[in-house]
């Protein structure tokens, strides 16, 4: 049997088995270190029982807020609601001479809601008529088939208008979109569908719901556009990987695969641009004409809820005149807030659990 010899240099080479360790006194060294830095601050408990108090605090006032608001419109329509109850929304007195409808008149105290709700109701859905399938494609277009050197400017200034307030909106459509409506656009609509009765040439202002329903689709198409964003990109990656596979074109897959899957959070976007077109002030008072009637045509002035506020609640005439206004506003305060909290709880249907992108 051969003899197996082991040389000493390998022996004295060979690492110990505590070598390339930290050795245990600077462990314990490095712990002590630590320990006594925490000792010397002393007992904390009361810091974070503080800290912990004053978030709290911060979080009830949101809803203490919330609270107040309401209860102060609630408490200065108190007149209102004993004269006019719910008929204030639907009815509105009838002149026994002319047997026509007077539906805001403080001279004589007659006050009813119905034209302001029907502007606001009009502009609205004109907007987002406009709005939606706009920010649609923008979304679509970033999401899916915009050049990475593209995505992220484009994205940008679709966001900054989200920025811009609406003052200057509403002079940017004094100045410039009136004057071309009333020129251009409102001419053609009056030769192409006149005949419907919506579009008559009975104001030669430029002035009403249409000018009201373009700016509010300019100021919400960010806030769709941006909200379309986020639950496109929540679609799982396999989704649009498996409608390609199955042969599917570009188109097809954009449809099938992530527009079906996000149809949820898209609807939620668009009535959260909803939320925002319906409690809209400054612009649509400046370029919707600011007349309390009812009439069918959408080139005509109008008036909306937040309008009437904004030009009445400081010069009104009486005490029922201001409670009239102020019920006009709890009504557009709970509507605001029923329909963005519809809005945000379908978003986050579809993108609960999804992480969060950087674009």
């Amino acid at each position: 049997m051969p003899e197996i010899r082991i040389s000493q240099s390998a022996i004295q080479n060979q690492p110990s088995p505590g070598e390339g360790r930290p050795p245990a006194r600077a462990a314990v060294s490095e712990a002590s270190a630590i320990r006594a830095f925490l000792l010397s601050r002393g007992n904390s408990a009361v810091t974070d029982r503080g800290f912990h108090w004053l978030m709290v605090i911060c979080a009830l006032s949101i809803f203490a807020i919330v609270i107040l608001i309401a209860t102060e419109l609630v408490e200065r329509s108190h007149l209102a609601w004993t004269q006019f109850g719910f008929k204030f929304f639907f009815q509105a007195f009838v002149d026994p001479d002319t047997k026509l409808p007077m539906y805001w008149d403080p001279v004589n105290g007659h006050f009813s809601a119905l034209p302001f709700v029907f502007g606001t109701l009009v502009s609205s859905f004109l907007a987002l008529l406009l709005a939606v399938p706009l920010a649609i494609g923008v979304a679509v277009f970033l999401t899916e088939m915009c050049p990475g050197f593209l995505r992220a400017p484009l994205a940008f200034v679709t966001e900054l208008l989200a920025a811009i307030p609406s003052v200057i909106y509403g002079m940017w459509a004094v100045f410039v979109l009136v004057p071309l409506l009333r020129e251009h656009v409102n001419p053609l609509l009056i030769g192409v569908l006149g005949w419907t009765g919506f579009f008559k040439d009975d104001n030669p202002t430029g002035l009403g719901f249409v000018a009201a329903g373009v700016i509010l689709a300019i100021m919400i198409l960010p806030i769709i556009s941006s909200l379309t964003r986020e639950v496109m990109n929540a679609v799982p990656g396999s989704q649009r990987e498996a409608v390609l596979a199955l042969g599917a074109t570009r188109w097809e897959m954009i449809r099938v695969g992530v527009l079906r899957n996000a149809r949820i959070g898209i609807v939620g976007a668009i009535i959260l641009g909803l939320g925002r077109a319906l409690g809209e002030t400054m612009a649509v008072t400046m370029v919707i004409g600011n007349t309390p009637q009812i009439q069918k045509s959408l080139l005509s002035n109008g008036a909306s809820m937040a309008s009437v506020i904004a030009n009445e609640y400081a010069e009104a005439s009486g005490n029922l005149h201001l409670s009239a206004l102020t019920e006009i506003g709890l009504a557009l305060f709970i509507v605001t807030i029923i329909v963005n909290a519809l809005a945000r709880l379908l978003v986050w249907a579809v993108t609960r659990g999804a992480p969060a992108q950087v674009h």
